[in-house]
């Protein structure tokens, strides 16, 4: 099972990003996440398409499940 972490970000313009982390180390702390989000709005490390970030959203854990099949 796959798992990312999946953190959204509201932009200078009114819209949303994300930043996904894959195989995240659990258990998830919140608190955590959340300070660590805003360290990475402080440090403008990224700058999405869409505008600059200026607030924490939300942060989910995704799990997804992913079958293979071999084609014969």
């Amino acid at each position: 099972m796959a798992k990312t972490l999946e953190l959204q970000f509201v932009t200078d313009t009114g819209k949303t990003t994300k930043l996904a982390v894959d195989n995240p180390k659990e258990p998830i702390d919140p608190a955590a996440i959340k300070l660590a989000m805003q360290q990475i709005i402080t440090s403008n490390a990224f700058l999405p398409a869409n505008g600059t970030l200026v607030a924490v959203d939300s942060a989910r854990v995704i799990e997804r499940n992913v079958s293979e099949y071999e084609l014969v």
